[in-house]
C-alpha cells in the first residue's frame, strides 16, 4: 500500500508504523485542502477533521491542530500558548517546518517534531481525519492516538 502514496505521505506511514500503528491512509480522488472538501470525501461531519495548521507563535513555528468545526481565535491561542502574538505561518514556512504542503500537513512525518496543540473539541468524536502529508491523502485517528504521536497539549482555540 505504502508504495502507491505520495512520497510524503509515505513519510507518514513510516512514522505511523514506527510508533506500533498500522497505517490507514486513504488516498482521495480530489484534493482535501479544506476541512469541508475533506468531510465531503470521507462522509462525516466538518468538525471530525482535524485541521493541521502551522502558527508562529512569537516566531516560532507550532502545530495546532483545530477542529474543522470553528475558526481559530488568535487572542485566545496566544493566552494558551502563552505567546506575545500568534499568527498564520506564510506557506515557505508551513514548507520549511513540515515538508509539506499547506492543505495535506499531517500531524506527524515532519523534519523536525513541532509544538503541538489539540484543540479541545475533537474530544468530541471517537475518530477524527487528518491529512497524511499530501492534499490527497486522509488518515483516521482517534485523539487518544494523535495526543500521543504528537505529544500535543490540548488547548481551547476559540
Amino acid at each position: 500500500m505504502s508504495e502507491t502514496l505520495p512520497e510524503r505521505s509515505r513519510i507518514v506511514s513510516q512514522h505511523l508504523e514506527a510508533a506500533g500503528i498500522v497505517p490507514a491512509i486513504r488516498v482521495l480522488p480530489d484534493s482535501a485542502r479544506t476541512a469541508a472538501e475533506a468531510a465531503a470525501a470521507i462522509g462525516c461531519e466538518v468538525a471530525a477533521i482535524a485541521n493541521s495548521l502551522v502558527f508562529l507563535a512569537d516566531d516560532e513555528p507550532v502545530l495546532v491542530m483545530t477542529s474543522g468545526g470553528h475558526r481559530a481565535d488568535l487572542a485566545v491561542l496566544a493566552s494558551e500558548l502563552g505567546a506575545e502574538a500568534v499568527h498564520m505561518a506564510p506557506a515557505s514556512v508551513v514548507r520549511a517546518a513540515t515538508g509539506q504542503a499547506i492543505g495535506g500537513v499531517a500531524p506527524i512525518g515532519h523534519p523536525t517534531r513541532l509544538r503541538t496543540f489539540l484543540d479541545e473539541k475533537l474530544l468530541d468524536f471517537d475518530e477524527i481525519w487528518a491529512a497524511a502529508g499530501h492534499p490527497h491523502t486522509v488518515m483516521p485517528l482517534t485523539f487518544e492516538t494523535l495526543q500521543r504521536l504528537t505529544g500535543g497539549r490540548t488547548i481551547t482555540v476559540e
